[in-house]
């Protein structure tokens, strides 16, 4: 019975649903960006979602009253006292992580390397990095601000271009 299965289903969300917000520092007021205007809308347009409201969907209302919404961010430009009050109080649990050490960092080199490897399979294409490659990678795929997203441009510039050249 589909009506009982969507019905059900919008149950378990209205109860132990889990809305993640990420990078909601793009979203932060802070004098260093422009744009104030239309950010502070964006807030503006969350508050009632995670204070608690009825949301309509293809499938019928849903009401966010007990639904957990999760937010993360860097704050790197913006702090979270850039945030609405408002939107500040609804999120009232904060977090901040410490930086990646090194140790995770040539972790993360690593376990990328190890997933390049498998994408290349098909082609009968080993990687084998020195300590030294190793910690290259580490140091230049890794930025503070960004964190491991340069990664993947790093070792493609310096990895799968050659290899691709080579095949």
């Amino acid at each position: 019975d589909q009506d009982a299965i969507v019905q059900a289903a919008i149950r378990e969300v209205e109860n132990n649903g889990i809305v993640f917000l990420d990078e909601i520092d793009k979203i932060a007021v802070s004098d260093v960006r422009g744009g104030s205007v239309s950010r502070e809308g964006v807030q503006r347009d969350l508050l009632p979602l995670i204070e608690g409201t009825t949301v309509s969907t293809k499938h019928g209302p849903v009401k966010t009253d007990h639904i957990l919404f999760i937010a993360s961010g860097a704050f790197h430009l913006a702090k979270p006292a850039d945030l609405l009050p408002e939107l500040q109080g609804r999120l009232p649990i904060r977090v901040e992580l410490a930086p990646l050490s090194r140790d995770v960092v040539i972790h993360v080199v690593e376990k990328f390397v190890l997933q390049l490897e498998a994408q290349l399979m098909d082609r009968n294409v080993h990687i084998e990095l020195t300590d030294e490659a190793t910690d290259w990678l580490a140091k230049n795929g890794f930025d503070e601000l960004y964190g491991a997203r340069p990664l993947a441009r790093v070792i493609q510039e310096h990895i799968k271009k050659p290899l691709a050249d080579d095949i």
